[in-house]
Formats: structure tokens, C-alpha cells, sequence
């Protein structure tokens, strides 16, 4: 039993020894992107600059002015796309386009009036006008109308998504009384524990109209893991907290990294990362897991798992690979690896190390250099008006014709925050995400603070 010796009394030396070591933490933990930045060259910061650029061009051309809606793909060239995909707008790239907005005000890309007005409609529109089933949208849908496209599901992740770009505007622009109104709205309208039905404590990957809830939960590791903490932090819907326990946690090891992992694409160590700063913090009770290291270890992992593939695909390299969700020439596949994917053909996808630029600058950056300066030449198609192609294959010569926004959008998420962590600062101001951490033990980790700024 502990007896209570009642209040300690620290010396004043030790106080101020103690209230300079807080201080250079939170110095610490404030300019770790920042140093990071300032270790990469100036080559690469003109890279990242233009390719940056390149991505917002993409949100700001493929979206509706009215609404806001973000196409799902384009065109490498920008121009029109076939019938099938002309108008059909990706929830999750919104979310993606909402955000790119704050940075490109941020960064006076555009007149930052011109940023607001648009993110101003995008909210209206999702605020008044958007179908919506208990506050949650369709993944795919009308980009002039809304209206629902592909039978597409109510799509919990891709909502997520969207309200993680909402609410990364709620604080960029949290002097525009009507935009952190529509925010707030949106965020607290959408009922988290409707979309439990059947799956409690986790969550459904989603609902359709016509069938109900889907079978399949967000019950393992992924990329679903900005989606319990929105969840948990609602302020009108919240989850219980102990949901964040409930999904399993699967190891994995693989040329010395062990590091959680659930599907085989890249991707899933990347989403929730590029909103949510979990640098510096661990859960504190089994496997004590630091997601942030964990979204690291999966990145060199992942590079040496190419350089491994590189004896049948010779097109891999230490300085060019890359395997997630992409297209191909047998349509969109959700490859990655390890372990190894028998779809994989050798194919590239430029998001891979674009998505991980944020955990792993030194192995991701020399990738986008490689890509742009030896198949970047316009004859190649290969880097174009928003960037780099979504997929290619540089054993076959097979290059796809179109960029993805969702895939655009991590590659400028991550850049972004690689450069000075400004959209983990704006979205970490939203007081539901920290004390949604709180609640699932995610306790702050001072050595992991400062290791990630070297």
C-alpha cells in the first residue's frame, strides 16, 4: 500500500532545471519536422517545391468550384477523362483537396481569399446539400451533384478522411466564424456509434442501402486508425474508448524490422499519419506500440523487400521502388508487400516513397529524383502538370495514363509535412484528437520525441 506523504516541495534550482528540460522538449517535439527539413538539400527542397506545387494544381483544376468535390482521377495532361470517370468525385480526395488548400494559402500558391472562399463552398455543400446517411458520405460521388455514383458505400474510412481535411481547416482558418460553424457541423453530426451495428465495439468499413452494414470491420491494423480517434473524441457520438484495443495488432519481420502490419500495401502506414502527429508518443500498456516508429520500420522494410524483388523485376533498385494500391495493366490492384503480393509485376507507384517522405526522407527522396530525372522526359509521361503518374513499369515500359487524387494527396500530405510539419500543427489544434489519445493511452515518449529529428 502507498501512504500519501503529502505535498513535495522542490527546490527552486530544481524547478527551473526542471522547467528548462519541458521546455526544450516541447522545443523539440515543435521543430522536429523543421530540423528534418533543414537537413535535406537544397536540390530536394526545389523538388519538393515544384512537385508540391504540381499536386495542388491537381485539387485546384479537378474540383468543382460550387461544390468543392474533388475528382477521383484525371488524366496525366489534364484533360477530360472518359465517360465513365469524367465526373465522378472520391470523398477521400476531397479531404485530401481541403487540406491542400490550407497549404497552398499557407504557402500563397493562390491569394489565400481565393482558398477560403473554396473551402467556404466545400462546406456549405457538405453541410447543407451533400447525401449523407447519420453524417456519413458515399466514397464515390457526383462531383457537380453529389449524388451518389457506382453504387459506391457509405464509406467510413473515406469519411474519415474528409473530416480529418475538415477539420484541418477549422483551425487554419479559425478566424472565419462560418467555416469553423460548417466544420463543427459536419464533425458532430456524423454518428459513430450507428456505424458499430453489428461490429461493437469496432467499427464497419461501411454501409449500403440496398444491403445494410458491410460484414467486413475495421478489426486488424491499417490505415483506419485517424477513424477511432475521431471517433472516440466525437463530442456528440463518441465510441467507447476501449475500442482501440479491439483491433488486433499482427507482427511482422522482415530484414531485421519488426514493426506491425496488417495488409500488404504501403498505404496503410501512411494515411492516418499525415493528419495525426504520433510522433513522440507510445501506448502505454501492451505492445506499448509507437506508430510513428512503426510507420518507419514498415518504409525501409518495404525498400528492401523491392531491392529483394529486383532478382526477378531488374527495374527495382535501391533508388527506385514502390509497390501500394495503383493501377496496372489489369486494372486498379491493391498490391504491396512483404509479404510478397503474386500480383506484383514490377510495377512502380511514385506514392509509395512519395507517402513515406515525412518518415523516411533519406530513402524516399532519392526515389522521386530517380523517377524524375531519368523518366520524367515528356515523351515518357511519367511527371506531368499534377506530378508523377500514378503507376509504371520500367521492365515493361507500360505507363499509366492517369494520376489518382487520393495518391496525389499523400505524396503532397506527407512533402508537406516532411518540410515544416505544418498539417500535423493545424490538425493536432483540434482538441477532440488529443484528448481522443488520452483516453487510448497514448502517453507522450521522450527519447522517440527527439530520435525522429536527426
Amino acid at each position: 500500500m502507498r501512504h500519501s506523504l503529502g505535498p513535495r516541495v522542490i527546490p527552486s534550482s530544481r524547478r527551473a532545471l526542471r522547467a528548462a528540460v519541458c521546455f526544450l522538449l516541447v522545443c523539440a517535439i515543435a521543430t522536429s519536422s523543421v530540423a528534418a527539413g533543414r537537413s535535406i538539400s537544397s536540390a530536394d527542397r526545389a523538388l519538393l517545391e515544384d512537385l508540391s506545387r504540381r499536386s495542388f494544381r491537381y485539387f485546384w483544376e479537378q474540383a468543382d468550384p460550387n461544390t468543392g468535390l474533388v475528382l477521383d482521377r484525371a488524366r496525366t495532361n489534364g484533360s477530360p477523362h472518359d465517360k465513365q470517370h469524367r465526373d465522378v468525385a472520391s470523398i477521400a480526395a476531397t479531404g485530401f483537396g481541403v487540406t491542400a488548400l490550407c497549404v497552398a494559402a499557407e504557402r500563397r500558391w493562390i491569394d489565400p481569399k481565393q482558398a477560403r472562399e473554396r473551402v467556404r463552398a466545400t462546406l456549405r455543400f457538405l453541410a447543407e446539400r451533400a447525401p449523407q446517411e447519420h453524417g456519413w458520405f458515399y466514397h464515390f460521388v457526383n462531383y457537380v451533384t453529389g449524388e451518389r455514383e457506382w453504387k459506391s458505400e457509405i464509406s467510413s474510412i473515406d469519411t474519415a478522411i474528409l473530416l480529418a481535411g475538415i477539420l484541418t481547416a477549422r483551425q487554419y482558418f479559425r478566424g472565419d466564424a462560418e467555416i469553423a460553424k460548417l466544420a463543427t457541423k459536419i464533425y458532430a453530426r456524423v454518428d459513430f456509434r450507428w456505424m458499430q451495428s453489428g461490429h461493437q465495439p469496432l467499427l464497419s468499413h461501411g454501409w449500403k442501402p440496398e444491403t445494410g452494414f458491410l460484414e467486413s470491420a475495421w478489426d486488424t491494423y491499417s490505415e483506419h486508425t485517424m477513424l477511432y480517434l475521431l471517433a472516440i473524441g466525437s463530442p456528440t457520438h463518441p465510441i467507447a474508448p476501449r475500442a482501440w484495443k479491439a483491433w488486433r495488432r499482427d507482427w511482422i519481420s522482415y530484414a531485421g524490422y519488426s514493426y506491425i502490419a496488417g495488409a500488404r500495401p504501403l498505404f496503410i502506414h501512411q494515411y492516418s499519419h499525415a493528419w495525426v502527429d504520433y510522433r513522440g508518443r507510445r501506448e502505454r500498456s501492451p505492445p506499448y506500440a509507437d506508430y510513428f516508429e512503426n510507420s518507419v520500420k514498415a518504409t525501409r522494410a518495404h525498400r528492401a523487400f523491392c531491392i529483394e524483388l529486383s532478382k526477378e523485376f531488374p527495374g527495382y533498385s535501391e533508388n527506385l521502388w514502390g509497390i501500394t494500391s495503383s493501377d496496372s495493366p489489369k486494372g486498379y490492384v491493391a498490391w504491396g508487400g512483404p509479404p510478397r503480393d503474386p500480383d506484383i509485376d514490377g510495377t512502380v507507384v511514385p506514392c509509395a516513397a512519395g507517402g513515406s517522405l515525412m518518415f523516411a526522407p533519406d530513402i524516399c527522396l532519392p526515389v522521386l529524383r530517380t523517377i524524375r530525372d531519368k523518366f520524367g522526359e515528356p515523351d515518357k509521361h511519367i511527371w506531368g502538370v499534377y506530378g508523377f503518374v500514378d503507376a509504371f513499369n520500367p521492365n515493361t515500359g507500360w505507363v499509366d495514363p492517369d494520376v489518382i487524387g487520393i495518391d496525389v494527396g499523400i505524396t503532397m500530405l506527407s512533402a508537406e509535412n516532411l518540410r515544416n510539419g505544418t498539417i500535423w500543427r493545424w490538425f493536432m489544434r483540434n482538441p477532440e484528437i488529443p484528448h481522443a489519445m488520452r483516453l487510448v493511452g497514448l502517453v507522450r515518449s521522450g527519447s522517440s520525441k527527439l530520435r525522429r529529428a536527426s
